[in-house]
């Protein structure tokens, strides 16, 4: 029949991961339609509707879908589903949230994070930290089914779908939207930005991490951390790249004083290029990095901003 891909937004502006799941959902089933569900998320309509292979875009606009919410998204979705042979969402903490209920309540099992589609029914996902790809079959039937965004290129924005709104689902009731405390910063976000700058234990002190900072600020990166960094308290946990905290693949991704922990390489591995700095030339780092230097990074850092200030960055 087709693919359903329930987009990623903010209600302003449509995420990156939304046009990596198009190009996983059109390799499934064609044709390939976009869920918009938020409140005042018109923009978002119109750029999912430039997503090269979207045919169509439904749009549910009601205050319920401001925050995406799990139990009114799972009642949209399913009043949907019958139309589709695949529903996707992006492996994020929203698609993660729902799109389980979806599968429970279709009685299907949901195949997570998904890395390559080897055909319709066959998948390649990622387990033990990534340290091995699995090959999945799915059963005949629904497939639902969360992308691990990384993995995929984004789509195009030459297409021109129709849009469509759609009514809302009755809202269930069992839950509401309290509160949420988000972080502020002029850098960019964690997960879409092209360099990443991120900082281990090695460097001792959430103090010391201003040095990343401005670092960070030099190349226009996002400043991560692994979770040891971020368990000895030195930075926040929105901070965090790894098994248990955000999937990055930037273009270039500079690990600082990171000893290279197999739930830290999970997160980040599949950056482009890779640079690591430890003192210890033995860390796991340097196993999978590309370019790596044996230094102190309390000299090495401070040397790398100085010479980009030089260069005129």
């Amino acid at each position: 029949m087709a693919s359903l891909v329930v987009a990623e937004h903010d209600n302003r502006t449509l995420k990156d991961s939304t046009a990596k799941t198009v190009t996983a959902a059109a390799q499934i089933s064609t044709p390939v339609h976009v869920l918009v569900a938020g409140q005042n998320c018109d923009a978002v309509a119109q750029a999912a509707a430039k997503l090269a292979g979207v045919e169509k875009v439904l749009v549910a606009d009601d205050a319920q879908y401001a925050h995406m919410v799990a139990e009114p998204m799972e009642a949209l979705i399913l009043s949907l589903a019958d139309k589709y042979d695949a529903i996707l969402a992006p492996a994020t903490t929203n698609g993660k949230n729902y799109l389980p209920r979806v599968a429970a309540r279709l009685d299907v099992p949901q195949i997570s994070e998904i890395l390559k589609v080897v055909s319709p029914d066959t998948f390649e996902r990622p387990i033990y930290a990534g340290n091995a790809i699995q090959t999945v079959q799915a059963p005949a039937g629904k497939k639902v089914i969360t992308v691990r965004t990384t993995a995929f290129k984004a789509a195009g924005a030459t297409g021109n779908a129709a849009i469509e709104k759609i009514a809302a689902a009755a809202d269930p009731g069992i839950s509401k939207f309290a509160g949420e405390e988000l972080s502020k910063s002029e850098r960019p976000e964690l997960t879409s930005a092209k360099i990443v700058v991120s900082g281990g234990r090695g460097m001792g002190s959430g103090e010391n991490f201003k040095l990343l900072e401005q670092l960070a600020d030099k190349l226009h990166a996002a400043v991560g951390a692994s979770r040891a960094a971020v368990d000895a308290g030195f930075v926040p946990n929105d901070y965090q790249v790894g098994q248990t905290g955000k999937v990055v693949a930037p273009e270039l991704y500079i690990a600082v004083g990171i000893s290279g922990a197999i739930q830290h390489l999970a997160g980040m591995k599949d950056s482009k290029v890779i640079a690591a700095i430890n003192k210890d030339e033995e860390a796991p780092i340097f196993q999978i990095a590309d370019f790596g230097l044996v230094a102190d990074l309390f000299k090495a850092v401070p040397e790398m901003v100085q010479e980009l200030t030089r260069l005129g960055y």
